[in-house]
């Protein structure tokens, strides 16, 4: 637990339910054919939901039971966790708050409805009653073992979990990227060098995971305060697209430009696993990895609608035990 001197911690979660038919009925206008087809764009692989926000959930109130307050964003949905949270954790004083992208966008309204988490991500910030220290997950990370508030921040430092990448190497190899539907696929590396670009870096950027990420409320505030164009154009496209950047890097960045970041290697510390067209062993061998290292606190499972029905059964399964809940309480 954190002394009474450190500032509280809030956690940010994105979440929608694609299998919700109101949901599909409000995408289904803006949906070109290509978008559709495109899981790098708008493909349904971006929205389905396995259930991940309950473990993902559990895993805070479980393994980081300092954090104050949950906000989960959402549009016009909820996923219905009161009930399942007072049955297996009636004791926390964590609270739950659902927040909808209408109160994000409060002075944006022309730029919804959207479907696009990186336009969410620049906005997540704009939470009313949001503390000023706080992680962002997406809903398909979890603990798997405890943290503590060091894991996250230092003093005045966040914690910067990933390493330096060469910047013109990895735009080459974006320049023979073969096309896919008709564009070149836009990657996860791809955001990160649009938001190092957008900073004056030409030479390397900073190659951050899928795993939580402590930011500061005020620094994002700042800077789309000072860059209001930033801000507004990566928020205008309603699906995701080459031209926006990933928010997430362009805070590390400042970070450490004003010297308040740890870099720190994630390797023993993170497990991340896409249980999709791997192979008969694939998820023994992960869940055997967390079992060998003891210091693997935070995981990522990608695209586990597209998991075979028993790969997927096994790993709920595994945060199940790890979580120690019981999934009958929703």
């Amino acid at each position: 637990m954190p002394s009474s001197e450190q500032a509280p911690i809030d956690v940010v979660i994105s979440w929608v339910d694609g299998n919700d038919p109101a949901h599909q009925q409000k995408i289904a206008p803006y949906l070109s054919r290509r978008a559709r087809q495109s899981n790098d764009i708008a493909g349904p692989t971006r929205y389905r939901s396995s259930g991940e926000i309950f473990y993902c959930v559990a895993s805070i109130f479980r393994f980081a039971p300092f954090v104050r307050k949950i906000f989960i964003i959402t549009d016009n949905q909820n996923p219905n966790l009161d009930a399942f949270i007072r049955h297996n954790f009636p004791d926390s004083p964590i609270q739950l708050e659902i927040v909808d992208h209408s109160v994000l966008f409060s002075g944006y309204e022309a730029y919804l409805p959207v479907f696009n988490s990186r336009a969410i991500e620049t906005c997540h910030h704009r939470i009313p009653g949001l503390s000023e220290r706080y992680v962002y997950f997406n809903d398909d990370f979890f603990l798997v073992r405890p943290v503590q508030y060091s894991d996250w921040y230092r003093d005045d430092n966040i914690v910067a979990y990933g390493h330096w990448r060469n910047m013109p190497l990895d735009r080459l190899l974006w320049l023979i990227k073969p096309l896919k539907n008709g564009h070149k696929p836009i990657g996860f590396k791809d955001g990160m060098i649009a938001a190092a670009r957008r900073l004056g870096y030409r030479w390397r950027y900073f190659h951050l995971e899928h795993m939580p990420h402590p930011l500061n409320r005020s620094v994002l505030a700042r800077h789309f305060a000072s860059h209001p164009e930033f801000l507004r154009s990566n928020i205008s496209h309603k699906f995701r697209s080459a031209k926006q950047f990933n928010t997430q890097e362009m805070y590390y960045l400042l970070m450490f430009r004003a010297g308040k970041a740890i870099l720190e290697s994630p390797k023993d510390k993170f497990l991340y696993l896409k249980p999709v067209k791997r192979g008969k062993q694939y998820v023994k061998r992960k869940i055997a990895t967390y079992t060998a290292n003891p210091d693997i606190r935070f995981c990522c499972i990608g695209s586990l609608d597209l998991a075979t029905e028993t790969d997927r059964s096994v790993l709920l399964n595994w945060l199940k035990t790890i979580l120690d809940v019981n999934l009958d309480a929703q």
